[in-house]
This record gives structure tokens, C-alpha cells and sequence, in this order.
């Protein structure tokens, strides 16, 4: 007798959004789109190659939620963007992120360095989207309807040498157009790294959208990565720059804290961080406070890249 065991991320049967709604959601989200795309990305283009709309992109069913989505008037003005202010609403000042043109860089340990532009890279690699928990090691989560391609791509493309061991991304630098990056004490440019391993796992995804649409500014315009059984702060915004290592990259938050913000960042309800306990998280736009899960709820995914780590601090 066949046994499926329903993984942790995935959602009822009986709470699946029918069909006809879906589509109907799409067709809606994709008028707008175009009417909404200027001043979403100050010009950035939403056409593919043919003319055809990225966004919304076609939702991958294998990621899917146990929880509603966060409306995006909720986590639209609720974000962590330290280039822009160490306030939440950091929306306003994230409207002078200029994102057009913006080019990414692969350097490294490959076996050519190469730049390409965002769009190109979108073209080359596709779309999709896929529902993920985000869990902020503030104690605060939301559910992400995020656009984009999984890591691993970016991956492939690079074609790393066997010397690689690490992955490092780095934020755009620019202190006219970021002010909280005039702040000395700060480590900047942004950065955060990954193991190779971590970064080939199937979760690890490069986003460009989010809502059915492109990435506004406030959540890290034009493409930015999201790690979600990790820490929202390992999911590095405005990327650059994307280096290949043999040496684990010292990251933006372990060269300011270390104590409070280690490299691997896992999610662990057991594992308080200094100042506040983990074991629960406030929910963006309900305010309702919910158990935090052990890799926040991806452990079936992901705890096997951790096997014969357990001297490492693998947990903030």
C-alpha cells in the first residue's frame, strides 16, 4: 500500500484555491500590470523576449503555504532595508532606488567571470512563482507569494570550479541614493554568503517579483534572494555581485554582532536569540503570534545539509 506523508509546507487539499479563482486572479493581476509597472520599477521593463508578460508568472504547485498569504498592504510597509533607514517604513526612501539599468556580476571561482543584466538573466533562465514562509529573526513572518528561478540556475550558468565552496552576495554601494549607508558604523556594501550545498538545494530561489508583479524597491529591487529556513537577514536585497569562494565569506550582520547573528542562521524554536526568545512569531497583518517551526517548517527539505555540522553554531 502507496503512503504519501504530506510535508510540512504544504497546504490542505480542501483549502486549495479552485481553479476558476485562480485564474480569474491571474487575469486581473495581469491587466494591471502593465499599468502598474512604471511606477513599481521607474521604467524597468516587464516584457519578455516575443512580448510576452513576465509577471505574473505560472505558480509551481510544489510550494505551497499552510497559512494565508500577508495582504501586500501589510508587508509592503513593514520591511528591513538598513541602506534606507533602520525604520520599518523605509518605503519612502527606497523610491529613490534607481534599478534601471542594473547589471549582476559573476566572479570568482568560475570558470569565466561575466556581467549580465537582469532582464537578460530573467530571459534566460524563466519565471515562476512559488508560496514561501519568511521568518524575520525579529520574531515577525508573513507568507510570500515570491516571482523567480531557483538558485541553483545561477548556479549552473556560473559554472563554478571544484575550488568552490562558498557562494557570497554582495548589495549595491552607493551612498547618494542609499543614506543609511552613510552610516560609518555599518559594515557596508551588504553582504551575506552561503555553502554551495545550501545554495543547490531546491528552496534557495533568486527573486525578481512578488504580488504577480516586479519587485518594488522596498523589498529589494530588482532581484534579491530568498533562503526561506533561514532568517530573513540571509536573504540578501539589490544584488551585484555574486562571488564564488573557497573561504566561508565573513557576512554584513556576523561582522557587526556575530554573537547575535552567526553565518548559518537556521531557524530553531529551541534556540533563543540573546535579547528575545524564538519560539513563537507575530504574523504580519493579524498580529497573531503562532509557534515558530525548527527550519521554519522546511526541516524535511533541508536538515540533511547539516549532517556532521553539530559543532558549528548553526543557529542564531
Amino acid at each position: 500500500m502507496l503512503i504519501k506523508r504530506k510535508r510540512g509546507w504544504e497546504i490542505p487539499e480542501h483549502l486549495v484555491t479552485p481553479e476558476a479563482v485562480f485564474l480569474n486572479r491571474r487575469a486581473l493581476i495581469g491587466g494591471a500590470a502593465g499599468l502598474a509597472a512604471g511606477s513599481l520599477l521607474g521604467g524597468r521593463s516587464v516584457l519578455a523576449a516575443g512580448d510576452q508578460p513576465l509577471y505574473p508568472a505560472q505558480q509551481n504547485p510544489a510550494y505551497t503555504l499552510d497559512r494565508p498569504l500577508t495582504p501586500e498592504r501589510f508587508s509592503a510597509d513593514y520591511n528591513n532595508f538598513y541602506e534606507f533607514g533602520t525604520s520599518k517604513t523605509v518605503l519612502p526612501a527606497a523610491n529613490a532606488l534607481k534599478t534601471q539599468p542594473w547589471t549582476l556580476k559573476i566572479d570568482g571561482l568560475v570558470e569565466k567571470p561575466f556581467e549580465i543584466g537582469v532582464d537578460d538573466l530573467i530571459r534566460k533562465v524563466g519565471l515562476e512563482e512559488r508560496l514561501y514562509r519568511h521568518r524575520c529573526v525579529e520574531a515577525w513572518s508573513m507568507a510570500v507569494p515570491w516571482t523567480g528561478f531557483p538558485l541553483s540556475k545561477l548556479v549552473a550558468l556560473a559554472k563554478p570550479t571544484s575550488g568552490a565552496k562558498y557562494i557570497r552576495f554582495e548589495t549595491f554601494m552607493d551612498k547618494a541614493m542609499a543614506p543609511g549607508q552613510r552610516a560609518f558604523f555599518y559594515p557596508w556594501p551588504y553582504t551575506e554568503g552561503l555553502t554551495l550545498a545550501e545554495a543547490g538545494n531546491d528552496l534557495a530561489f533568486m527573486v525578481t517579483g512578488i504580488y504577480g508583479k516586479p519587485l518594488p524597491n522596498q523589498f529589494g529591487a530588482p532581484i534579491r534572494v530568498a533562503v526561506p529556513w533561514k532568517y530573513g537577514f540571509k536573504s540578501a536585497k539589490s544584488l551585484v555581485k555574486v562571488s564564488f569562494t573557497a573561504d566561508r565569506p565573513k557576512t554584513f550582520w556576523e561582522g557587526l554582532q556575530a554573537s547575535e547573528y552567526g553565518f548559518w542562521a537556521n531557524v530553531n524554536p529551541a534556540v533563543p536569540h540573546p535579547r528575545w526568545s524564538q519560539a513563537t512569531e507575530r504574523v504580519l497583518g493579524t498580529d497573531q503570534r503562532v509557534p515558530t517551526l525548527i527550519y521554519n517548517g522546511y526541516g524535511e527539505q533541508v536538515a540533511g545539509l547539516y549532517k556532521g555540522l553539530e559543532g558549528e553554531r548553526l543557529f542564531v
